[in-house]
């Protein structure tokens, strides 16, 4: 186990991947059984596609996927020696896809409340723009608070 470095004035609004509210969320009907993770796993708090083929989900957009959030439920585990936290999901491990809720993403180049969410059809990482970013696929997911560049906001969709 690793020594405390920080020591932060506030406590943090969430955690990349929570639920952000206590409201009604939707969970992606994928068949039979459950969607595992694929060839490469998948990362918490960032969008996957499940592919009703293979039965896996990818953070790499498939031909055919669906698209869903995936959020975070302490299924991802420390593999590597000295790793402090992780949030991959290893493959074969099952995962639960969200096509509706209220989540904490975070955005690399920040949000503003209003703006659509986009995922990296490259990586699953979370993009909030006015108008659809090369190589992203639309949510239907909104931006429901202000976040800084690299900081969490929440998404939602009902």
């Amino acid at each position: 186990m690793s020594f405390q470095k920080n020591l932060n004035n506030d406590l943090p609004v969430g955690v990349e991947g929570d639920f952000a509210s206590t409201n009604p969320y939707h969970t992606m009907l994928v068949g039979e059984g459950e969607a595992k993770a694929g060839e490469n796993g998948v990362t918490v708090g960032r969008f996957a596609w499940f592919d009703p083929e293979t039965g896996t989900a990818s953070n790499v957009k498939c031909a055919n996927g669906l698209i869903g959030f995936i959020r975070r439920d302490n299924t991802a585990m420390i593999i590597q020696f000295n790793q402090e936290a992780n949030m991959l999901i290893p493959k074969g491990f099952g995962v639960t896809l969200y096509d509706g809720g209220d989540f904490w993403a975070r955005f690399a180049a920040g949000a503003q409340i209003g703006q659509k969410v986009f995922a990296s059809i490259a990586d699953g990482s979370v993009i909030a723009a006015t108008e659809a970013p090369a190589d992203t696929e639309d949510t239907g997911f909104i931006v429901a608070s202000k976040a800084e560049a690299g900081a969490l906001a929440k998404i939602t969709k009902y």
